[in-house]
């Protein structure tokens, strides 16, 4: 078994940490040995580059997907076996290996098993996609609303996806093509280039917002809704992007009586949501995944999201 974990050691700079030996679990603990983890890009990038919260904040380990096969449980655990793979979804950064106490029959431990015929890459992306669904169902989507998604990255990817799942009609706007092009392959009913001139234009054609879903942050956005009348009557803004401070104007939410969520993490039950549409192809995670790469080339990896984050779009780490 690998010991080893990556480590933000400063600004833009990221280097192998060693964790040591695994202890033994205890009596409710499981050990589970990563076979594959999953990048989370924005909030991996802000910590990186030691934006938002994460200002000033190094040595530090970011990261909560892990997919991995139980090599040992405690004498107490019945609900998993070894030999079993699972998805284990913490923030405690990328692994080689993780204990967890899995006695919380509540879930809190964010460790399931998954399907025998679901590909462990696909699982690896498990929590940007727990992400987007529990930001999805805190906006209580539903059949027939109009619904914009901003930002074409993993997490706006599968919102999108989560909200035409919940029955809704999908805006995608973005400014990369390629990205564009993927959430055009994944059932958006629109996409826009949000580069064009036009694009509040464009948006306006389709009628105002039920639901507008930001995976962007960009600073302008609460103001442009305003600004532009796109947010319906008792419509609801979910600001999935990270951010420092949010400024909106007050008469838009006095107006028109909407509402704002913020979701940034997600529970065993959005995981099982997810686990049964991907596994019945309503929501698709192979377009996204874009490297899978040795754990052994990861600094390269983090050397692009510095430099050139926009080439990277679901990036999986193999640690076998």
């Amino acid at each position: 078994m690998r010991t080893n974990g990556i480590e933000y050691t400063a600004q833009g700079q990221t280097a192998f940490c060693d964790l040591g030996t695994p202890p033994k679990p205890a009596a409710t603990e499981v050990l589970i040995r990563t076979e594959f983890s999953g990048i989370t890009n924005g909030t991996e990038r802000h910590a990186l580059m030691g934006e938002h919260v994460w200002k000033g904040n190094f040595p530090s380990r970011h990261g909560y997907q892990h997919v991995g096969v139980i090599d040992a449980v405690g004498e107490a655990v019945t609900d998993f076996t070894v030999g079993q793979r699972v998805f284990f979804g913490h923030y405690v950064g990328h692994r080689a290996w993780n204990v967890i106490d899995v006695a919380d029959a509540g879930g809190s431990h964010l460790t399931m098993p998954i399907p025998d015929d679901m590909d462990p890459r696909h699982a690896a992306l498990l929590g940007v996609a727990g992400v987007a669904m529990r930001g999805v169902r805190r906006m209580r989507m539903g059949v027939g609303m109009n619904v914009w998604c901003l930002g074409g990255g993993p997490i706006g990817q599968f919102a999108a996806q989560s909200a035409r799942a919940a029955g809704a009609r999908v805006t995608v706007s973005e400014i990369d093509d390629k990205r564009l092009a993927v959430a055009k392959e994944l059932g958006a009913h629109r996409v826009l280039d949000a580069r064009k001139d036009d694009l509040f234009d464009k948006l306006k054609e389709a009628g105002q917002y039920n639901a507008i879903i930001d995976t962007s942050g960009i600073p302008s956005l609460l103001p442009d809704i305003f600004a532009h009348n796109l947010l319906a009557h008792a419509g609801v803004m979910g600001l999935i992007a990270v951010r420092s401070d949010v400024t909106f104007p007050w008469s838009m939410m006095h107006s028109t009586e909407a509402s704002i969520e913020v979701s940034c993490h997600f529970s065993l039950d959005d995981l099982r949501v997810l686990i049964d549409l991907i596994e019945r192809e309503v929501i698709n995670v192979e377009p996204l995944i874009t490297h899978t790469v040795p754990i052994d080339d990861a600094v390269g990896i983090y050397d692009t999201i510095r430099d050139d984050p926009r080439a990277l779009l679901g990036v999986v780490f193999d640690w076998r």
